[in-house]
């Protein structure tokens, strides 16, 4: 009854929530892929300088997301992209790491072989690098996805939407319905995205690659 209950009544906000959530973390999740992606690529190219890069935007993971999107919303203002660039920004760490350490970490034979057969570097990273580092790329996506769809509940400290709203006006009303009717929505989001990364991960896994999975 009390489930039947808080949907007649938060039902059309509840929907509404879970789509300013996805929107969130759909274009933040988005631009930092590409973003880390393509500083992984060339991270892998010139190795010396992931020293300095890689652990210099590690520093951004210790910042407290809050304090992180309280100072963009000094510059920014009470927008959307206040939002999206403090959780891009969180979102790239995880994807650079692991794709970075997949490209690096392919069999040096492989790259030997396919350098015999005449491929050049492009060829090279896109038929054999790239492919064998899959399984470490999607697991990097898996990880940012998940992370990002619990970082952009704080959208709703600053007026912002999602599923933060009904924890922190739970939270603030001592509503405990509120809470876990923010709580488990925000959980089978990230539940369900991991699960459709899982299935990207599979389909796009060249069929030799997936190690019998």
């Amino acid at each position: 009854m009390a489930v039947v209950s808080f949907f007649e009544r938060y039902g059309d906000h509840l929907l509404r929530a879970i789509f300013v959530h996805l929107q969130y973390v759909f274009v933040s999740v988005s631009v930092g892929f590409v973003i880390a992606f393509l500083t992984a690529i060339i991270l892998s190219r010139f190795p010396r300088f992931s020293n300095t890069v890689i652990p210099l935007l590690g520093i951004f993971q210790t910042v407290p997301g809050l304090v992180f999107i309280g100072i963009l919303f000094i510059y920014l203002g009470l927008k959307p992209i206040t939002v999206i660039i403090a959780l891009s920004i969180y979102a790239i760490f995880p994807i650079l790491k692991n794709t970075y350490t997949g490209i690096i970490t392919v069999d040096k034979g492989l790259i030997e072989a396919a350098l015999g057969c005449g491929m050049n570097s492009r060829q090279i990273l896109c038929k054999v690098e790239i492919p064998n580092a899959m399984r470490s790329i999607f697991s990097g996506l898996r990880m940012s996805t998940i992370y990002t769809v619990s970082w952009a509940v704080l959208a709703a400290m600053i007026g912002l939407g999602g599923l933060g709203e009904f924890i922190y006006r739970g939270i603030e009303t001592n509503n405990h319905t509120l809470i876990i009717g923010g709580a488990i929505p925000a959980a089978l989001l990230a539940m369900a995205l991991g699960f459709l990364i899982d299935s990207m991960e599979s389909i796009m896994t060249p069929r030799g690659l997936k190690g019998g999975r």
